[in-house]
């Protein structure tokens, strides 16, 4: 049996972005479209852009890759999956003693209340500390 893989292990897998075509209505994107598939470094380090104090969301992300990939738009599936192993391997990461500035702030994507946020192993909490934290 697999030895099952850290979220840090998860982040730093080689994977390839794509881009494909929709031949039928997906989510919010119409047949016919263009749809990109990022990689979760391209969402770390697209988070990793972010500065301090400042919070965008995900419908503003996947516009942003989308466009910066020429592509129509970004799939929220897998954006949802990549955002996770984000937060979760940045997380890991702060738990082996990074200091928070050496991590993705992650909590300046995720909604503290959304369904993403629920489904973290650390649960809500360190969303909202981070995020009163920047806002102070």
């Amino acid at each position: 049996m697999a030895k099952k893989k850290t979220w840090l292990e998860k982040l730093n897998e080689k994977k390839y972005p794509k881009i494909k075509r929709i031949e039928f209505d997906f989510a919010d994107i119409p047949a016919g479209s263009n749809m990109f598939i990022a990689t979760p470094k391209l969402i770390d380090q697209y988070i990793k852009e972010i500065r301090f104090g400042k919070r965008k969301d995900t419908k503003t992300l996947r516009k942003d890759l989308a466009l910066e990939h020429n592509a129509d738009y970004t799939c929220p599936v897998t954006t949802g999956i990549f955002l996770r192993i984000v937060a979760e391997a940045n997380y890991e990461k702060w738990q082996q003693g990074k200091a928070l500035e050496e991590i993705t702030p992650f909590w300046r994507v995720i909604e503290p209340n959304s369904a993403l946020a629920k489904k973290l192993t650390f649960g809500q909490d360190f969303l909202l500390k981070q995020i009163d934290k920047e806002n102070e």
